[in-house]
């Protein structure tokens, strides 16, 4: 069945409510509101057995993980010889079981149109049955069409999605906010690209500090995943600010916006009701 799934790229921020719940808690917090998150941190360190159990624990079992595998197999070994990390790593991911949608390869920007040859050994030697999706950052894949279809051609081998970073309202006209400054310092700058590859397309897209450019700037993606989902594909959509202290609401509101022009979407979550603080 067609479903839109929407998140962010962390599943907790000091912002989205008065009072945390205890770490142990906060996925499942998270949860209520949104369908999906980025794992970002599993790029940095690969999570104890307890903490990925604990995971589990709190999110059903539809609930969406795009993670990253560790830096040393896409940045330091760059997909050469790096089975045996991503085997470990896999390993104890395996827990999650359908939680995890998606391995997300985000890819150096120096990774080129001459390193495909790794990408596809690499995509060849991957478990049976393990989604896979591929954010490139070369500018050659963004501006040459002989390299864009050359990576297409390899994606296409195993049924890989381009998982497309849309950055271009973050960088449209000079900052308004200094968190925009950080942002643009750490975000690649490549032209928009809104094509599926797969049934099942990810996009990440980064707004701005103002709610309203944010909304004002995801207006393409409305109607193109309003698009893929007449034609019978389950998209997952990650929102992103330059503090993400308005990520989880913005998210929950491109699902309100989508679900306006494609009538039947399965809802979204409903958060759990939220205790008022109090003294003790």
């Amino acid at each position: 069945m067609r479903e839109l799934r929407v998140g962010c790229a962390m599943w907790t921020h000091p912002n989205w409510q008065a009072r945390l719940p205890a770490p142990g808690e906060r996925l499942r917090a998270y949860a209520g509101y949104c369908g999906a998150v980025e794992g970002n941190t599993t790029f940095y360190a690969t999570p104890s057995a307890d903490t990925v159990a604990s995971w589990v624990r709190q999110t059903a079992p539809d609930f969406r993980f795009v993670l990253k595998p560790p830096r040393a197999v896409t940045h330091e070994r760059r997909l050469v010889d790096a089975h045996g990390e991503l085997a470990a790593f896999l390993e104890v991911m395996a827990p999650l079981g359908p939680r995890v949608h998606a391995l997300w390869i985000q890819l150096p920007a120096s990774f080129g149109p001459t390193d495909l040859g790794a990408l596809a050994r690499f995509q060849r030697e991957l478990p049976a049955g393990l989604r896979c999706a591929v954010e490139v950052r070369h500018p050659a894949f963004f501006t040459d069409e002989r390299a864009a279809v050359q990576l297409e051609r390899v994606l296409g081998r195993i049924g890989a999605e381009w998982v497309p970073f849309d950055t271009t309202v973050l960088f449209d006209g000079p900052p308004g906010d200094p968190s925009e400054y950080e942002a643009r310092a750490k975000k690649p700058r490549v032209p928009r690209r809104m094509r599926a590859l797969t049934e099942y397309p990810i996009v990440r897209y980064h707004g701005r500090a103002d709610p309203d450019r944010t909304v004002a700037g995801w207006q393409p993606w409305v109607d193109t995943v309003a698009d893929w989902l007449r034609e019978g594909r389950s998209p997952t959509v990650f929102v992103h600010t330059p503090d993400n202290a308005a990520a989880r609401d913005l998210a929950r509101r491109f699902h309100e916006a989508v679900s306006a022009v494609v009538p039947g979407l399965p809802p979204q979550p409903v958060p759990a009701p939220t205790e008022p603080m109090t003294l003790f």
